[in-house]
């Protein structure tokens, strides 16, 4: 916890005092406290050597997307195989996405997909946590182990290195859309002080600072915390210069940090625009048709957009780690089937996933966010008798964009009906060994001896996917 307290009491021209204003109570960026904070920043470099200074993006598709829906088409297999809606073309050459990714398929030559990711598991939980893991052996999830070696917060902002964006996050009218974090944010064997920091959870930044900023924070300044504006006016005052040292490393957090990057009226109109997935909605009768059709309101991807732009800040601002949560994608046809989710969930990720990409290559950050698509298995082959497709662990979706990579190119094959992989195999470990290999730099990782043992050897043992590489 982060108090910033002073015992001094100097009252600055407004009559309020600047330990009134120093006290701005516990800021719980995930486990972070003035003294560690104080001390890392003191020893700034020390340790920095390992990492490349590259962020991830783990978009999570929870419920397992249907591989053939959305990456790997199969149109040339019989009827019942074949995906539900036809395929679209792409800028990549012989390659096609489900119908439902337009816009990514103008992109695709900005991205990896791969048609041969395979773990066998097909029960929800258990492959979700494997596959959040990289079958990592300690079974804590990539932000948690990259958390372990590079630290809690970012030693520049403050902010966690490993942060989770549910709906929820984006504000009060978001809470009612479901999340399963605990599947895929696990820490395993780790302390629980290297789990995802969650804002959506009423932590104390939420509670302490109140920055549970309203729906319109993303159209204006109103959406700011009045404490920051406070704080703004207090330093601009120059009531920060007589502040101590220590205290001003604080301001430098609080004001530098955490307030940039849940400020969005700095965001241009035409990007919050080309985010926003707000009009994409569950049609009113579905849910009447439906044996669990209670659940489907809460798989709505209103929030989808929000939750991608607010991922492209995190790392912005220095997050490591970010994963963002999308539900519905159970598409057995209890509730959501393929015949009626895609429709629905299909157009939001095509619409956010794409200004994600269009977005970070603006701001020449293409080459520093790695985004991952994945899930926690994919769907059965054959389309069963209500629309859907039921569990399937021998093979799964998995799409890369960005981080410096090489993009532009088809991993591996599925056979004919797309059951299992046909060619060029990927595991676990070497979804693993892509993600680690571009936060850390392994070489220098490699030498050195203060960071624990098992941890350091899975990281560095791990092998990534050869051809993005």
């Amino acid at each position: 916890m982060l108090s910033i307290t002073s015992s001094q009491s100097v009252q600055n021209c407004e009559g309020a005092s600047r330990r009134e204003f120093l006290r701005v109570g516990a800021l719980g960026l995930g486990g972070l406290t003035l003294p560690h904070l104080i001390a890392t920043r003191a020893s700034a470099g020390e340790g920095n050597d390992i990492l490349t200074g590259k962020s991830v993006v783990m978009l999570n598709l929870q419920g397992g997307p249907t591989h053939i829906e959305t990456f790997d088409p199969k149109m040339t297999a019989p009827r019942e195989y074949r995906a539900m809606f036809g395929e679209t073309k792409t800028s990549l050459p012989g390659v096609t996405f489900g119908s439902h990714f337009p816009m990514l398929g103008k992109l695709a030559h900005k991205m990896a997909v791969v048609r041969s990711f395979k773990h066998g598991n097909g029960s929800h939980a258990a492959a979700a946590a494997l596959v959040a893991a990289g079958g990592n052996p300690t079974k804590a999830c990539m932000g948690s182990l990259f958390a372990r070696l590079a630290g809690m917060n970012n030693t520049r902002t403050g902010l966690p290195n490993n942060t989770l964006v549910v709906p929820a996050a984006m504000g009060e009218r978001y809470k009612k859309f479901n999340a399963v974090p605990s599947r895929i944010t696990g820490t395993g064997d780790l302390p629980d002080a290297y789990g995802a920091f969650d804002p959506s959870k009423g932590s104390d930044i939420l509670n302490d600072m109140q920055l549970n900023l309203p729906d319109g924070r993303f159209e204006d300044r109103r959406g700011l915390l009045s404490q920051l504006d406070e704080l703004k006016r207090f330093a601009d005052k120059g009531g920060v210069e007589s502040a101590s040292e220590f205290e001003k490393q604080a301001f430098d957090v609080i004001l530098g940090g955490v307030s940039k990057v849940f400020d969005l009226s700095d965001e241009d109109p035409r990007w919050l625009e080309r985010y926003d997935t707000g009009h994409i909605k569950i049609p009113k009768g579905l849910p009447k048709k439906k044996k669990n059709g209670k659940a489907i309101p809460g798989f709505s991807p209103e929030a989808l957009g929000k939750q991608m732009m607010m991922a492209r800040r995190l790392c912005e601002a220095g997050c490591g780690f970010v994963t963002v949560t999308n539900t519905g994608w159970d598409m057995h046809g209890n509730a959501f089937g393929v015949d009626d989710g895609m429709p629905i969930l299909g157009p939001a990720v095509d619409k956010a996933v794409s200004a994600f990409i269009e977005d970070c290559e603006s701001r020449g950050l293409s080459e520093k966010i790695l985004l991952v698509i994945t899930g926690e298995f994919g769907r059965t082959p054959r389309i069963n008798s209500k629309g859907g497709r039921d569990h399937w662990g021998r093979l799964c979706t998995l799409a890369f964009a960005g981080g410096g990579l090489k993009m532009g190119q088809v991993i591996g094959q599925s056979d004919k009906t797309a059951s299992s992989p046909s060619a060029d195999l990927v595991t676990n470990n070497m979804l693993l060994g892509t993600v680690m290999h571009t936060l850390f730099d392994i070489p220098n990782l490699r030498l050195r001896n203060n960071f624990p043992a098992e941890i350091q050897q899975i990281i560095t043992n791990s092998q990534p996917i050869k051809q993005l590489v």
